[in-house]
């Protein structure tokens, strides 16, 4: 054996004990005729001690960083304790060591600290996991899957495994596809999520389902997303919605107690969409601080000002404790708001001053009863500062809402240890999209509407009104998770593709296996897929999914390590039927 015990193992209890240890030299200290290494493997560090003697032998066959080492010796008690690790109390007093491999000096220090750029660590990916923190984040990954398993294994749900290679479908992102040789011309599509797959397990009456599972999506990228993903991907049968919720509920309790040791003894709060919307401008509040959207139309139109008159809608948040901010401030967020991803023209503020009066940027146009009457609908206290946007409908809203977490980054009120979850629920079933100029699904075409709205679905009039059977899973301001109670009878399944604009002959070209499969007594059923990236970066406290995935893609979709994606062959194209 190469070793007998692991670096992060050994303590002041094990001293006198001989020991054969191997890993990677982390770090190398000379000191006149002695030398300290800090020798370290995945499971910690444990620092070596080459006396004078040994130190001679060091001189004939020096040590480098990250080279592979084999070492021998006797467990000591340290003379200058290192009380910040585990095996601090100790050192090993090197008697015989062996290099097994030597390395290049690293391109970048493998520290917590690294001097590497982002896309030099990427190019060296297998080097920097060795670093602790990238380390301790893919440990986070596996308890989460591990925590997860567990909890799904004792509800009696089974893995089941689904297909890579599949049919392209229409489910919102575009599809990587994949030419097949041996049906030239044609492609298979990597899937966006086994969707398909997991209701005809329904079918099939495997009824409690889940699956650890690669999903592909062909979409721009951001931190929280990345061409492949991960998902906790689930459903059960003879369900509703309720069962759903409660199911999982448990398991993201079980998850947060198994990880973090963090209980939640409250049931997660539940809010339909329309409040999300109207309360915090979009359909996943991060509810770990209030300053909710306060819609003004009623108490600032026709008061002579312009921007306000000539607008579709005003909308105020209260920042508390902000009435000081200085000029400079309130002009860093009039910046802030006019930069073009946020898309505002400008920011109308009202400080509520300690002493109960006002000040605002728009004094010329309301007076001092106006501007309370307007602090009192933002529910706005003395010390607080009222930030107004206004502008077209959905524009506004959207900008509010993004004002409201800058506040709270602000503010310090978004702190990544603190996690708030809940339920979004009754969303819409149907959006309009004015570039085909026809109705779309909001999730996809296989979520049912409520039960009381499914008469609906026959007159276009109402498609806006209909709500879904369908929930997400909010932590932090994040959607973590997503589902719905599926259509299961095919006769409900056909008007819903005909109401999203699918011919007979469409519909069965993309999703005639489902609907024959439909006439075999489909039981009813549903269920959520949770991003796992997503989860496990919050539960990390971090916003990028890089940084827990083992091999991500950089911002361009790239694989800087294997230079992917990269051309391929002539012959194989040929092969391919696509030269």
């Amino acid at each position: 054996m190469y070793r007998t015990h692991t670096c992060g193992e050994l303590r002041i209890s094990d001293a006198g004990q001989t020991v054969t240890l191997a890993g990677w030299a982390k770090t190398i200290r000379k000191f006149g005729s002695i030398t300290f290494v800090d020798l370290r493997d995945r499971y910690g560090i444990t620092q070596l001690f080459f006396n004078e003697a040994m130190n001679t032998l060091l001189e004939a066959q020096p040590l480098g960083r990250e080279y592979v080492l084999e070492v021998k010796g006797t467990v000591i008690e340290r003379s200058n304790k290192n009380l910040n690790i585990p095996t601090g109390e100790i050192e090993i007093e090197v008697k015989e060591y062996r290099i097994l491999n030597a390395s290049l000096t690293p391109p970048f220090t493998i520290e917590d600290d690294t001097d590497g750029g982002e896309e030099l660590r990427m190019k060296y990916r297998y080097l920097d996991l060795r670093r602790d923190a990238v380390k301790k984040n893919l440990e986070l990954r596996y308890k989460v899957s591990r925590a997860a398993r567990n909890f799904l294994d004792s509800q009696h749900f089974m893995e089941v495994e689904t297909p890579m290679l599949i049919k392209s479908t229409p489910e919102g992102a575009r599809d990587f596809v994949v030419p097949s040789r041996m049906h030239e011309g044609q492609f298979y599509a990597l899937p966006q999520s086994p969707q398909l797959f997991k209701q005809l397990l329904m079918v099939a009456g495997y009824d409690r389902y889940f699956q650890i599972v690669k999903c592909f999506r062909d979409e721009d990228l951001r931190a929280d997303r990345q061409p492949e993903f991960t998902q906790i991907d689930c459903e059960m049968s003879f369900i509703n919605q309720e069962d759903i919720l409660n199911t999982f509920e448990a398991m993201t309790k079980h998850i947060f107690e198994d990880v973090k040791g963090i209980t939640f003894a409250e049931d997660f709060p539940r809010m339909p969409y329309d409040e999300a919307m109207r309360d915090y401008g979009n359909d996943k509040p991060d509810i770990r601080f209030d300053m909710k959207l306060k819609e003004l139309n009623e108490v600032v139109k026709g008061k002579g000002f312009p921007v306000f008159d000539d607008a579709a809608l005003m909308i105020g948040i209260a920042a508390p404790g902000c009435s000081e901010y200085t000029r400079k401030q309130t002009d860093e967020l009039t910046d802030w708001v006019k930069r073009p991803q946020i898309g505002m023209k400008g920011l109308v503020y009202i400080k509520c001053n300690a002493d109960g009066t006002f000040k605002s940027s728009v004094d010329k146009f309301y007076n001092e009863e106006q501007l309370k009457q307007i602090a009192e609908v933002c529910g706005a206290k003395a010390g607080d500062l009222i930030l107004i946007l206004a502008g077209e409908q959905a524009l506004t809203r959207k900008a509010i809402s993004e004002l409201r977490l800058e506040m709270g980054n602000r503010l310090g009120l978004r702190n990544p240890e603190v996690f708030k979850p809940l339920w979004v629920t009754d969303f819409p079933l149907f959006e309009y999209d004015a570039e085909s100029d026809r109705y779309i699904a909001c999730h996809h075409p296989f979520t049912s509407p409520k039960p009381e709205h499914l008469e609906w679905m026959k007159d276009k009039s109402k498609f806006a009104d209909i709500k879904a059977n369908a929930y997400d899973l909010v932590l932090n301001g994040t959607e973590i998770g997503g589902g719905s109670i599926r259509i299961f009878q095919k006769d409900i399944q056909e008007i819903m593709f005909d109401a999203l604009g699918f011919t007979k002959e469409e519909a069965n070209e993309k999703f005639g296996f489902l609907l024959s499969a439909f006439e075999y007594g489909t039981p009813p059923h549903g269920g959520i897929a949770l991003g796992f990236d997503r989860l496990c970066a919050l539960l990390g406290g971090h916003e990028t999914i890089r940084d827990y995935i083992a091999f991500p893609k950089n911002n361009a979709g790239r694989d800087m390590m294997l230079d992917a994606p990269g051309p391929i062959d002539e012959k194989q194209k040929k092969e391919l039927g696509i030269g």
